[in-house]
């Protein structure tokens, strides 16, 4: 063999495998790495096909093209609510027969699910719980929004406690809020809106890379209770803020980290506020977690407690006696667990709406939102990775809800506790070693901010799309969605096609869906010199 010969072979033993070629194409066209099989039957026809539904992923390393949208819509939801000039229409719609119907089959659901736990029947009971899951999921695909009732009887009502400020928290002013979402306009037609940044509390002198100076005396147990109820702690700070200026103010913020690991809150605020008030407010927001006392652990290591199947509880693994239950252990709370509050470190600041400054905000608003936690703040250092793994163990004993398996090494029986339940181990994010505490939800927005959902954010786009190619006479055929039955098939289905199957033909109906936005585009450019709008390119909505 000739060395030219050898080198070619080389060459080919080097090249990309044909699934990463895949892959790469299509992510240059925007299409989803990670889809899903559906399986669709046409129920008149009999006829069955299979199609590849986008992932949704919003974090980039799982699934670029698809955390690369949602950041694209989440951007455009800031854009389109933070300097309204109007109050947004409510858009909700009426209840359907539909959710009606759907709603009166989860409650026949619920009412048998509490039958079957009364009767013992635990495999029963699971099932009806697990089938409850499924209609909720298709309640809220067929546009129901919000909680629904958690189908366990709730039992007792918790003690109320005193609303009464705390001694040592700044009094607030409280107006009554009116229904008022828009800001003032002051002289000249300016209608100016806010940037927000809050920070949690400090907890000990930290170095430049965010690790403590003395691990020794750094508090990693208010850091964990500061991070698992930071969501709590910004909710109240928006009832307070509200309560202080008198009128809705509505908000688009989001969590990320801190080099430390603490979370920290950027918000656009809609509407001006003086700085001093945000200022005081922060000062006087604070939240009380009602809990049993969790400091010193009753169990741990093989000392467990155990599941008594005629009891139907957890019960001590020695005496067999059973463990307070979660309402019980609040009924004998006579003061906190803790106590949660904001740093002093405030930063407010005015943007006036269509200016540069807005857009670069707008931007910083959204810049971690396709990157996990662990990927925004990463140990690269050995003190980054000590002081991590820290907090992290300090999680792991820290109760995230009532509904907390942690509580069980406490001595607590929690809400919803089952056969299936470990003790110490709960599935919430604020026990992941990536999450760091850090809440689920990273994208907060009111109800009132755009008057749009998420949803209805993408419908505008689809539309907008829909009408540029019908000015160019293209139009996409309404298929009738009535006659189809979707079924998604569970991970190693015989029936589901190989994924990459899918993305090549997502890939094709891409480039054909590409080449005619394009001609739409140019079919909506002026002639060369009319002074009319110029599209880009770039403004695409696909």
């Amino acid at each position: 063999m000739s060395e030219h010969e050898q080198d070619a072979t080389v060459v080919k033993l080097r090249g990309p495998l044909a699934a990463d070629v895949i892959t790469a194409a299509a992510e240059q066209h925007g299409v989803c790495v990670r889809p899903f099989t559906m399986e669709i039957t046409d129920s008149v026809s009999g006829a069955v096909r299979y199609v590849g539904v986008p992932c949704g992923s919003t974090v980039e390393s799982v699934c670029a093209p698809c955390a690369k949208k949602a950041k694209a819509l989440r951007m455009v939801q800031c854009r389109e609510g933070w300097h309204l000039d109007a109050e947004p229409v409510d858009q909700r719609g009426k209840p359907t027969a539909d959710q009606r119907a759907v709603v009166e089959y989860r409650a026949d659901l619920v009412a048998a699910y509490r039958d079957s736990v009364e009767a013992g029947e635990a495999g029963h009971a699971d099932e009806l719980r697990d089938e409850i899951r499924v209609v909720d999921d298709e309640l809220h695909a067929m546009g129901v929004r919000g909680r629904l009732p958690n189908p366990d009887d709730p039992g007792k009502r918790a003690p109320k406690r005193s609303t009464r400020r705390r001694q040592d928290a700044p009094d607030l002013p409280r107006l009554k809020v009116a229904r008022r979402t828009v800001g003032r306009e002051y002289a000249g037609g300016y209608r100016p809106s806010m940037f927000v940044t809050l920070t949690c509390d400090s907890y000990g002198p930290v170095r430049g890379d965010g690790s403590p100076v003395n691990p020794g005396t750094y508090d990693y147990r208010r850091a964990a209770r500061d991070a698992v109820h930071f969501a709590s702690l910004v909710d109240r700070w928006w009832q307070n803020l509200r309560r202080a200026v008198g009128w809705d103010v509505q908000y688009f913020a989001t969590v990320e980290p801190q080099k430390r690991t603490a979370p920290h809150l950027h918000a656009a605020l809609r509407g001006s506020i003086p700085h001093e008030v945000v200022r005081q407010v922060t000062a006087a927001t604070y939240l009380q977690v009602w809990w049993p006392p969790h400091d010193e652990p009753v169990y741990g290591g093989y000392r467990l407690p155990v599941w008594d199947h005629d009891g139907r509880g957890f019960v001590d693994p020695d005496t067999r006696t059973a463990l307070l239950t979660w309402a019980d252990a609040v009924d004998q709370v006579d003061a906190p667990a803790h106590v949660a509050t904001f740093g002093r470190q405030v930063h407010s600041k005015g943007i006036l709406g269509g200016s540069e400054e807005a857009g670069r905000h707008i931007g910083y608003l959204t810049k971690y939102l396709t990157k996990s936690t662990g990927e925004v703040v990463e140990a690269t250092t050995d003190a980054q990775q000590a002081h991590h793994n820290r907090l992290h163990a300090e999680l792991e004993r820290t109760p995230c809800s009532p509904r907390c398996a942690v509580w069980l090494l406490y001595g607590i029986q929690p809400v919803g506790a089952s056969s299936k339940t470990t003790p110490g181990h709960c599935r919430g994010r604020a026990h992941r070693r990536s999450t760091l505490g850090l809440p689920g939800r990273r994208v907060l927005v009111s109800r009132k901010w755009s008057g749009k959902t998420l949803a209805e954010h993408k419908a505008d786009r689809r539309t907008f799309v829909h009408q540029m190619l019908a000015a160019v006479g293209i139009t996409k055929p309404q298929e009738d969605t009535s006659r189809l039955v979707w079924r998604k098939l569970a991970p190693g289905d015989q029936n589901a096609p190989p994924r990459t199957h899918l993305l090549m033909h997502a890939i094709s109906e891409r480039i054909t869906w590409r080449a005619e936005y394009e001609r739409a585009l140019l079919a909506a450019q002026p002639p060369p010199g009319d002074g009319g709008p110029n599209l880009s390119a770039t403004q695409q909505a696909a």
